[in-house]
């Protein structure tokens, strides 16, 4: 799986390069609607938006299975299990020392797709808000 993997990304890096394949949005887009708190834009709303993407038609049936136990691989273990790690340790913080104030600050990658640090707060019970850049907190 670790050949494959490194196969299809070199494969994709390769196309890329080459101007026979293009990322849909730019990270200027991605600056934008993060920005402006538009995390529910299709741009952010990919599961395995924070991981290379390994699954694409040209391949074949078993490649394809390949493809599929990588990517759930990633997303469970690179995205989903971190970001239930990174809630409840704010949730802690929180809870632990509740006379104090926090600033939490998290990578864009964290707010993306589902099952999102955020996600995991609210489920917790707390209210999670925007604060637009610019914005006196």
């Amino acid at each position: 799986q670790v050949v494959f993997a490194l196969n299809q990304t070199l494969l994709q890096q390769e196309s890329l390069r080459a101007g026979s394949f293009q990322i849909p949005y730019t990270t200027e887009d991605l600056i934008k609607h993060y920005s402006c708190g538009d995390l529910s834009s299709i741009i952010f709303n990919h599961d395995t938006s924070q991981v290379p993407n390994f699954i694409n038609a040209t391949l074949p049936a078993h490649e394809r299975i390949t493809a599929q136990e990588i990517d759930s691989y990633f997303r469970q273990e690179l995205i989903y299990k971190r970001n239930e790690r990174m809630g409840r340790r704010v949730k802690d913080l929180l809870e632990e020392h509740s006379d104090k104030s926090f600033f939490f600050a998290f990578g864009a990658g964290h707010f993306m797709g589902n099952n999102t640090v955020i996600d995991v707060l609210r489920r917790e019970g707390y209210k999670v808000e925007h604060t637009p850049a610019g914005q006196a907190i």
